[in-house]
């Protein structure tokens, strides 16, 4: 494969990735009630500040402000026709900020669950599914995007549709679930269930992983469950800086930077190649990673217990089927 993000796979050990792109945006003034994505034509300068820090504290990978991009999504706010331009302006943004960064930094086009339960349990159909993914896939393609980068979905389903959307855009493609009660996702899939399917989908991604959750500790065993399951793909880790409080009318999350740093190198040491954070990780955690993986020497794969200790205790029971 010739295109970046596995370039640098075969090049390096690890691939730093960004934070939170939504919790930045609203402690710059976002609204709840605002999409993000509109921001990529109203504030096209606090979006590419926000890209712009994340590539300033040592991100090697960035996303683009398209998480709720689709169709779907935007059709609650009057706005499902302007998929292709709130996308591809995203990924526009994007393109020159790591064109301008003077070192191979990845853009990698965010693109999030479309809000709707498929068929059968819901009334969301195959076709319809791979049609709102391969239009948002085509406008960030069209903006400069290097990969898809598909996270916090749930469903099986949704991750076969939109690997068929990214075959039909001719697009690499990356993806992760956020695993919650009992290491499962909200729509019940398991760890081991998700690599099973990414590593027999006629279109697999480059890599896969888990965001998000309920907590760093927890996301670290999703991990092992990878691990376990025998995933051959690279492996992704991006989980939240804490618990979420508002402070002055701001989010704030209670994980420290110190703490940020040291689940990036228990994520290392247990075989993930790619490490960001999720809800809540600032520029300031990034940076405290970044030092933490270029300095500390690798060391042996964590056990369970040695996470808890190092981070903090499991949040959720593990569901015993996994």
């Amino acid at each position: 494969m010739t295109n970046l993000l596995s370039r640098l796979l075969q090049e390096r050990d690890w691939i730093l990735a960004d934070g939170a792109t939504a919790t930045n945006l609203f402690n710059m003034g976002l609204t709840p009630a605002r999409p993000p994505e509109f921001w990529n034509a109203e504030a096209p300068d606090r979006v590419r500040g926000l890209y712009q820090a994340a590539v300033d504290a040592g991100s090697d990978l960035f996303l683009t402000n398209t998480f709720g991009g689709n169709a779907s999504r935007l059709r609650l706010h009057g706005a499902a026709d302007r998929v292709t331009e709130l996308n591809r302006r995203g990924a526009q943004i994007a393109r020159d900020i790591a064109d301008s960064a003077g070192r191979q930094v990845i853009v990698a086009g965010s693109m999030g669950p479309t809000g709707e339960i498929m068929s059968p349990m819901g009334n969301l159909e195959h076709d319809r599914a791979v049609e709102m993914f391969h239009e948002q896939a085509q406008a960030l393609k069209s903006g400069g995007a290097d990969v898809l980068w598909v996270e916090t979905f749930s469903s099986l389903e949704e991750l076969r549709a939109v690997a068929e959307a990214a075959l039909l855009t001719g697009m690499p493609w990356c993806a992760s679930m956020s695993f919650e009660a009992a290491g499962r996702s909200m729509m019940g899939v398991t760890p081991a269930q998700f690599a099973a399917q990414a590593e027999r989908l006629m279109n697999p991604p480059l890599a896969y992983g888990a965001n998000c959750g309920v907590g760093v500790t927890d996301l670290m065993r999703s991990v092992a469950a990878f691990l376990a399951a025998g995933s051959e793909h690279p492996l992704i880790a991006k989980g939240n800086a804490g618990i979420p409080h508002v402070e002055h009318g701001h989010i704030h999350y209670d994980g420290t930077p110190e703490l940020m740093a040291e689940y990036a190198v228990i994520a290392r040491d247990l075989g993930v190649r790619i490490i960001g954070g999720c809800c809540g990780t600032s520029p300031e955690h990034l940076r405290a990673m970044r030092q933490a993986l270029e300095t500390r020497p690798r060391g042996p794969r964590p056990t369970p217990d040695a996470i808890a200790e190092r981070l903090h205790r499991f949040d959720t029971a593990l569901d015993q089927e996994d």
